[in-house]
């Protein structure tokens, strides 16, 4: 095994020779994976990170993001490509720096650029004439030009001839994906001028199958955020579709298997119990907040963003009520939620509704636990901060519940087994289908 890794790592250091060397600055769920595709391709990186766990953990060769796998970290420390540093005054050393800190929202839903701004400012204290500066994190379009730019020239240095180059690409992770990998998704590449577009195409193009050359930094800004505003008003549709078929006593899950059957104009979405994940609960109001500044409202991605946050309440609505059908309140009954990652089969818990619903049965006077495989337990978060470990799934723990609710449905969950020994179920996923036993299941 050591003498394949040594083989590996003089090989890697062989091909990163005369290549520019590739700076990612966050390394999260988007950058960690773009450090690796860079790596893979015999690029040099050197990838920066506030947390200085992080860094320790990447040195030792060990994966904090679950889904990656345990042989993520040690193939990318392995490689002899790779350095992990907290220290942002080697942001002078990269010919290219790639930017992918978190674009969240504010308490007003206001668009935070406070990271990026931050990263800027980093930057600008050590650029120097040629560097490439590349934003990924989802933003509203004109950031990269009109925020970005100006914090860069107070460098001293102008974009252009004999300065600072400028591009916006957006990230297109897809937590948790196994059919693809993150250098086989088509790169969105739009500088802000010519010759920063051609250099950052041409990096991209070194790592990355296909590149996607657009006009300027604001179509690739714009193209990612209709790419998420999609979904999440296609999801706000099934989710209303879901509240209208559900009093109206039809299946909506079944309603969506059957729609799907027709080969053309119709693709699936499916509904659930809120939006989460980093994207699509963020970035159609980053688009909102935009239009506002031009003059314009965005009536209909409003209208979708106010649906689908209306989902939690709808939930919680729907456990009480069929609690109330078992002669039970809200108020002081246990309830199990299942699931706290916002998709399947990962641990990212960025913006998963999860964490309202909990704060929402709490609120109501419930005893909430969770369980999940891939959360053993919480920790801080902008909003929230629950304090809670994941508890075992076992029939005594079913037994002493009075509700389970499902939020995510991980494949490693043993549904017949909530079937067997739960009595009241809130299934938000479609995951009880196929299951028996005598447990009620109410879909919501």
């Amino acid at each position: 095994m050591a003498q394949r890794r040594s083989s590996v790592k003089a090989r890697a250091k062989a091909t990163g020779a005369g290549r520019p060397v590739v700076g990612v600055i966050g390394l999260g769920y988007v950058g960690l994976p773009l450090c690796k595709a860079f790596v893979d391709a015999g690029y040099r990186v050197l990838g920066l990170d506030i947390d200085p766990m992080k860094i320790a953990a990447l040195k030792r060769g060990r994966s904090y993001l679950k889904h990656l796998g345990p042989g993520f970290a040690l193939e990318l420390r392995d490689s002899g490509l790779f350095q992990g540093t907290a220290d942002a005054s080697r942001l002078g050393e990269p010919d290219a720096l790639l930017i992918c800190v978190p674009t969240p929202l504010d308490r007003a839903k206001r668009p935070d650029l406070s990271y990026v701004r931050r990263t800027g400012e980093d930057i600008a204290r050590v650029l120097r004439p040629g560097q490439l500066v590349v934003l990924e994190s989802t933003t509203y379009p004109g950031t990269t030009r009109e925020v970005l730019r100006p914090i860069l020239e107070r460098s001293g240095l102008k974009h252009g001839p004999g300065g600072f180059l400028l591009a916006f690409s957006p990230e297109r992770e897809d937590p948790g994906r196994k059919d693809i990998s993150t250098a086989e998704i088509p790169k969105l590449v739009g500088g802000i001028d010519k010759a920063s577009g051609e250099a950052a195409a041409k990096l991209y193009g070194g790592a990355f199958a296909h590149v996607v050359h657009v006009s300027s930094a604001e179509v690739a800004e714009a193209a990612k955020i209709l790419e998420n505003t999609y979904r999440a008003v296609n999801i706000a549709l099934v989710n209303e579709m879901k509240v209208l078929l559900t009093r109206m006593g039809v299946d909506v899950w079944e309603v969506i298997e059957a729609a799907k059957t027709k080969p053309f104009g119709f693709q699936a979405f499916y509904p659930g119990p809120g939006l989460g994940g980093h994207c699509i609960p963020i970035d159609p109001f980053y688009l909102a907040w935009k239009a506002r500044r031009v003059g314009m409202t965005t009536r209909f991605i409003e209208l979708a963003g106010e649906i689908n946050h209306q989902m939690p309440e709808y939930v919680v609505e729907r456990a009480a009520g069929a609690l109330r059908e078992q002669g039970r309140g809200l108020r002081g009954a246990r309830v199990l939620v299942v699931g706290l990652a916002y998709k399947p089969d990962i641990d990212d818990v960025r913006e998963s509704p999860s964490f309202e619903l909990i704060e929402l049965l709490r609120r109501r006077g419930a005893k909430v636990e969770y369980h999940d495989p891939h959360v053993p337990r919480t920790h801080a978060m902008r909003k929230y901060d629950l304090q809670m470990r994941s508890v075992r799934l076992s029939p005594t723990a079913l037994r002493r519940c009075d509700c389970v609710l499902i939020s995510t449905a991980h494949s490693a969950i043993d549904w017949s087994l909530i079937a067997r020994h739960a009595r009241l179920v809130i299934d938000t996923r479609d995951a009880m289908r196929g299951t028996s036993g005598p447990a009620r299941v109410v879909k919501a």
